[in-house]
């Protein structure tokens, strides 16, 4: 069809030309204005026939839901998932929130309970790609809390990172998680980054305000945190020695002052009085959601509240440099938009979590166009999405998401050969 139109356009073109040319012979008019005119439609029209051509032909992932693929015991369910993560073995680790029923549910689970339904899943869960689990841990007692000067498990798990050495990394955004804790794949406590009980603004090169997710940087040793429910900025340590490397805020510039009031809680995530999402402020908003890095080495950010994403680059340097300003669907409210970004292995597309609307974003890696989505919208029905929160690829390229608030489930979207 696009061929058929374009081979009119072209006909269509020449006679308009040839008719130019025929004015200028019979009455003795200039037409050259005319024929530059039509020569200079024709040559758009080659370019937009080609852009479009290139676009038809790029062809988009397609994927199936896999339903009920989280293999539990009967009597063992989830909370809210707020973490997701991919090890290099394929293995898929999920951070949960076992505490996160209520007994104003009808299907409150009694995590203490000894009958045969039900009791909450443990913290971490690392599961086989076809949904078996493989290890389970987490809770207060897998860190010794020996007081003020020792870290403690947060009240409220957010944020989960499986580096290259399979350590893991989690963060917590509830009352006084000011820490991210660093274990190894059996749950054994490795580190804490941050102090314990204590925020201490923006500018802090020690303390965390509700960290909400963390990367490493195997290449530059570095470990980057979007330090984003309470502060509003990106800190970095180095890998090895734990020590401050750097800050920053929106657009690669120093941080305000301004920090969210603590303790959070889930009604501020779709609270309005910060006057509705701003894609082009010049500061981060009160939830700095995720920090990615993708294949091309760049650092992605979610800036949820303000509907966008902001790219950054390490220069040769070692200085954060601002790349490129992505809004993401920037008109909504509610929980906003832009909550965490994945990439496909190939590097081609950039896979971008929405919570407000229910949808993976597909956006091509290198241009950021907006290419299409998937999912199903709001619903608990497989594909469907309440409170869509995390994203991860394999390396096959198979889609993971995670979901928060009433959703308390993984689903996994396989990957179709086109």
């Amino acid at each position: 069809l696009l061929d058929r139109c374009f081979e009119n356009t072209i006909s269509n073109s020449k006679a308009f030309i040839a008719v130019s040319r025929d004015t200028e012979m019979k009455y003795g008019l200039r037409a050259t204005n005319f024929s530059f005119f039509a020569y200079s439609i024709v040559a758009f029209l080659v370019s937009a026939s080609s852009a479009l051509t290139s676009q038809a032909e790029t062809a988009l992932p397609k994927f199936e839901v896999v339903p009920d693929w989280v293999q539990l015991p009967e009597n063992v369910r989830l909370g809210q998932v707020s973490g997701l993560s991919i090890d290099q073995n394929d293995n898929v680790w999920i951070l949960q929130r076992p505490n996160s029923w209520r007994y104003t549910e009808a299907d409150y689970l009694p995590l203490t309970s000894s009958d045969t339904c039900c009791r909450g899943a443990p913290h971490v869960l690392q599961l086989s790609p076809g949904g078996e689990i493989l290890n389970a841990w987490g809770g207060p007692g897998r860190v010794s809390d020996n007081g003020v000067d020792s870290p403690r498990w947060p009240n409220n798990v957010h944020g989960l990172f499986v580096d290259h050495n399979d350590t893991v990394w989690i963060g917590g955004n509830g009352d006084d998680d000011h820490l991210v804790l660093n274990f190894s794949a059996d749950g054994t406590l490795l580190r804490a980054l941050g102090e314990r009980d204590r925020t201490a603004g923006n500018l802090s090169e020690t303390a965390l305000g509700n960290p909400a997710d963390i990367f490493v940087d195997e290449e530059r040793g570095e470990v980057f945190i979007a330090d984003g429910y309470i502060n509003k900025r990106i800190v970095g340590f180095d890998l090895e020695s734990g020590a401050f490397r750097r800050l920053w805020g929106a657009y690669a510039t120093e941080p305000g002052s301004e920090t969210r009031d603590q303790p959070f809680d889930q009604s501020q995530a779709t609270n309005a009085s910060d006057g509705g999402a701003n894609p082009t402020s010049t500061r981060f908003g009160d939830i700095v959601h995720c920090i990615e890095q993708g294949p091309d080495g760049l650092i992605y950010v979610c800036d949820r509240r303000n509907n966008r994403i902001q790219v950054f680059d390490v220069n040769d340097s070692d200085e954060i440099e601002f790349v490129q300003n992505l809004p993401i669907a920037p008109e909504s409210g509610g929980p906003r938009s832009a909550t965490d970004i994945a990439f496909s292995p190939d590097g081609e597309f950039m896979y971008v979590a929405d919570m407000a609307n229910s949808r993976i974003w597909i956006l091509d890696a290198s241009s950021y166009q907006t290419l299409g989505h998937f999912g199903g919208g709001t619903g608990t029905d497989p594909g469907q999405f309440i409170w869509l929160h995390s994203v991860a690829v394999d390396s096959e390229g198979n889609v993971y998401t995670s979901e928060v608030n009433r959703g308390r489930r993984v689903q996994k979207f396989a990957i179709q050969p086109n």
